[in-house]
């Protein structure tokens, strides 16, 4: 957490060039040896706005679930997270020259899906609405959101980070400990344990 908002906000106030030698960039990842981009574009942000989303949101879910799995399981979930998001951007984008994507959302959705696992019954606040939502509730309606907003393609947003991060984080779950996501679903009615 500290080194992303160290490194953000050093791209955003003194050095934006560190910002544009971090960015993924689908069409150059491959054609001219990009490979760090895919996880140096996690480390800087768009802006202040998209870095206080994301750390306030990897505040309220990451540190418990890192307590609750290890310290381990905890950074290859991030990684993962980060990976797949950029991966499914690649197979989208990949021959797109002028796009380029940056933040940790897709490992923050990751963060934020393994933990709705883990914890199946919080629940979550989206701001500015007060209002509580059950988090597996929630994480319907994320999915659903954003392969709608994918489908669309407009803004700057970066939905297909978001949707396969998600399920990269359910699927890091369903691998790394089968048991909790058995858990899981029986607990929504899907499967009896």
């Amino acid at each position: 957490m500290a080194l992303t908002i160290g490194i953000s906000l050093l791209g955003l106030f003194k050095a934006p060039a560190l910002i544009e030698k971090c960015l993924f960039r689908p069409y150059y990842f491959a054609r001219e040896n990009q490979y760090a981009t895919m996880v140096t574009s996690g480390l800087v942000h768009a802006d202040i706005g998209h870095l206080l989303f994301n750390m306030f949101t990897f505040f309220f879910f990451a540190f418990p679930l890192e307590r609750h799995i290890g310290t381990v399981p905890f950074v290859m979930l991030y990684l993962t997270g980060l990976i797949a998001s950029h991966g499914c951007t690649f197979v989208k984008h990949r021959k797109n020259p002028a796009y380029a994507s940056l933040g940790a959302s897709g490992a923050i959705s990751a963060v934020l899906f393994a933990y709705i696992v883990f914890f199946p019954t919080t629940t979550l606040m989206i701001m500015p609405i007060p209002i509580p939502i059950p988090a597996v509730l929630f994480a319907i309606g994320y999915v659903g959101y954003s392969y709608w907003a994918s489908a669309q393609s407009r803004g700057r947003i970066n939905h297909d980070a978001h949707l396969c991060g998600a399920l990269s984080g359910l699927g890091f779950v369903g691998i790394s400990d089968p048991a909790a996501f058995a858990g899981l679903l029986g607990q929504i009615g899907i499967m009896t344990p």
